[in-house]
């Protein structure tokens, strides 16, 4: 795609559209960021007019060019010019910013706004994510066809973006692979919510780009023909590229321009009115886009429709003669009886820690399933990520095993990237305790509706010796509160691989699989208790050969000890009911009479059973219940004798069954 010259005046008038309909825009809402759009605008509209490839009448063409605004506090920007590209984005859409129900909410939202590739609102994440995209379009074109997925990130990023630990993870790695499909560019502005940047942040970033990897420039943002060029360099750099483009926060605002005042409140209604006179424009107008700029952008909708016919011209040749390519076509999510035939079935008896038990699954699974890729931050051997038989995604090939390296924040937002691109299955392992370094890109995917699969491993006290450091307590809990996240915890090897498929099969949102160190015994399944009801989160695992007098919950290694507890009781002519309870997530998705059947309410005295805080279990206990669980940390010493010091065995629950039934 040749462009032709710029017209600088034509630009000129459109890049100040851009920034008054933002600054209206946000002066209306008496709420939003006006600086970012203002000084940002003539970057846009270099991205948008000359060099992405997009089709605004079909956003999710997978040809296209990507854009992120990383800076999503920004989003006015990304409004006003998707609505002047001729996205189904109107100026009443404009005109309702932050406002409730709106397409154009506070910050961007991914499938929510026509054009919005991921979410973006916390800082850095934006940079992580198109890390992921970029990764996501060098698989498809080594895997696939190398024509057809060709295409380019770019993101525009902030100041803020740049001081965020994950764009420095995400950065390094995107160096080392040699991530050539990125471009960013960077708004180099000074100014940050409280004031100049020097207050907290004097490095020299591009010399830190530089020793990632990356190709570094540096241009002035409103000198059109500099960027311009620039951008030009950058697609035919192999490395990944940053662009430090020297803005003025709230460029032609004449007393806010460059300064904090500009970042995070309207501009102000005389400001905005001075803004407009400095720039040539009608004091009293808002809103208003002149019939130039529309005429101007009209021919990008029909470039858009001709660029996604000519891709998809290709794509069904190509497709005639790649069998890839058509797979890739065809691509839905698996089907549950797809994924009956892969998982494997583990014998009874077999003592098989539920981290081996997954990595055996993943490996079958993966067998049949050419585009699922993943890999651990630098635990694979530990948390059994490795798929075998398959190579390392390097600088000079895109493996199905990841590298991550010791970056979980940015293997979290990596994996939302990677989840971006059509067709692709993307997991993600470390040790649970380390899920907390994962906790904002794993949030934003639940937002998102997006389906990244989360292995953690380690689950419990049964770390052992490496202490409280590294035995999770509270982490369990804590995931279980994110909305949308599905949480598997299973009990043996059986309901490992059942794990694997609940998670596969959900594909509106993230699935963490909460897996075992030390074995776990394989136990004897019936029709009546098969490992398949892990999908309906909770079932009665053994049933009361005896009146029902009480009911034993518990999830993972704690089931074991529920069941020889429950043999106990049994012989004393107590009737006892286990459940197992793997994911309370799924377990609500069930009716009530599912519930009622599994939960009797008539049954008040209910024993939970888990190495973990016992925070949330009051729901299915109730007030009659009792919780045999983690109130503090652990300590340094083998995982047996913790599981025994802390009250996690059968002779235990025994103990504690009898003291709750002796209750009035």
């Amino acid at each position: 795609m040749q462009a032709p010259e710029i017209d600088l005046n034509q630009a000129a008038l459109t890049i100040d559209t851009i920034r008054l309909l933002s600054a209206d825009a946000v002066e209306q809402a008496n709420s939003g960021h006006p600086g970012t759009p203002m000084e940002g605008a003539p970057l846009a509209y270099l991205l948008y007019t000359r060099h992405m490839r997009y089709n605004p009448a079909n956003p999710d063409w997978a040809g296209r060019d990507r854009f992120i605004l990383s800076c999503g506090h920004g989003s006015m920007l990304l409004y006003s010019t998707l609505h002047l590209c001729g996205y189904d984005l109107s100026l009443d859409d404009i005109k309702q910013f932050r406002q409730f129900g709106s397409k154009t909410p506070g910050h961007p939202e991914f499938g929510h706004t026509p054009g919005v590739e991921t979410t973006t609102g916390p800082l850095g994440q934006g940079i992580a994510v198109g890390t992921g995209m970029a990764m996501g379009a060098r698989f498809l074109a080594e895997k696939v066809d190398p024509e057809l997925f060709n295409y380019t990130i770019y993101a525009l990023c902030s100041d803020g973006d740049m001081m965020e630990g994950v764009s420095a993870e995400a950065a390094s790695l995107a160096g080392h692979l040699r991530l050539g499909n990125l471009i960013y560019l960077y708004l180099d502005n000074k100014i940050s919510i409280e004031g100049d940047t020097s207050l907290a942040f004097s490095e020299e970033v591009a010399t830190r780009y530089l020793a990632y990897g990356w190709h570094v420039e540096r241009v002035t943002g409103e000198n059109l023909l500099e960027v311009d060029a620039a951008i030009e360099r950058a697609k035919c750099d192999p490395r990944p590229s940053l662009i430090i483009t020297r803005t003025n926060i709230g460029q032609g605002s004449p007393n806010k321009q460059g300064t904090a005042a500009a970042h995070g409140a309207p501009l102000g209604s005389e400001e905005l009115k001075l803004t407009k006179q400095a720039l040539g424009r009608n004091p009293d107008e808002h809103f208003s886009v002149p019939a130039a700029v529309y005429t101007h952008m009209a021919g990008l909708k029909t470039r858009g429709v001709e660029l996604e016919q000519q891709w998809q011209q290709k794509c069904t040749a190509k497709a005639k003669v790649n069998p890839k390519l058509a797979d890739w076509i065809d691509s839905t999510a698996p089907d549950s009886a797809a994924l009956d035939k892969l998982i494997p079935r583990f014998e009874a008896g077999k003592s098989v820690a539920t981290r081996s038990a997954s990595g055996a699954t993943l490996n079958a699974l993966a067998a049949g399933l050419p585009l699922m890729l993943g890999g651990s931050a630098d635990l694979a051997p530990s948390n059994n990520s490795h798929l075998n038989g398959a190579d390392a995604f390097s600088p000079c090939h895109a493996g199905r095993n990841i590298h991550f390296g010791i970056r979980e924040h940015a293997m979290g937002s990596i994996l939302n990237g990677l989840c971006h691109t059509k067709g692709l299955l993307p997991f993600g392992a470390t040790f649970m305790i380390f899920s907390d370094y994962m906790r904002p890109p794993m949030r934003m995917a639940a937002l998102m509706g997006i389906a990244p699969i989360y292995i953690f491993t380690h689950d419990s006290i049964g770390v052992g010796e490496d202490g409280p450091t590294h035995q999770p307590i509270e982490q369990l809990s804590s995931l279980r509160s994110v909305p949308n996240l599905t949480v598997i915890r299973p009990c043996d090897a059986n309901e490992t691989a059942q794990a694997w498929k609940a998670a596969l099969l959900k594909r509106t949102g993230p699935t963490a699989l909460i897996l075992t160190r030390q074995g776990l015994p394989t136990l004897e399944r019936t029709e009546a208790n098969s490992a398949e009801l892990l999908h309906k989160g909770a079932y009665i695992l053994a049933a009361e050969q005896h009146p029902l007098s009480l009911i034993l919950i518990a999830s993972g290694s704690e089931v074991q000890h529920a069941m020889e507890a429950r043999q106990e009781l049994e012989k004393d002519g107590i009737g006892t009911r286990v459940v197992s309870i793997p994911s309370w997530e799924l377990f609500e998705a069930q009716d009530a009479a599912y519930k009622e059947k599994v939960l009797p309410r008539a049954c008040r005295k209910r024993l939970a059973i888990e190495a973990g805080l016992t925070f949330g279990w009051e729901r299915y206990v109730g007030l009659d219940g009792a919780i045999i669980g983690m109130e503090g940390f652990g300590a340094s010493a083998p995982g047996d004798e913790l599981m025994q010091h802390f009250g996690f065995t059968s002779a235990n629950v025994v103990k504690q069954a009898r003291q709750l039934l002796a209750k009035n």
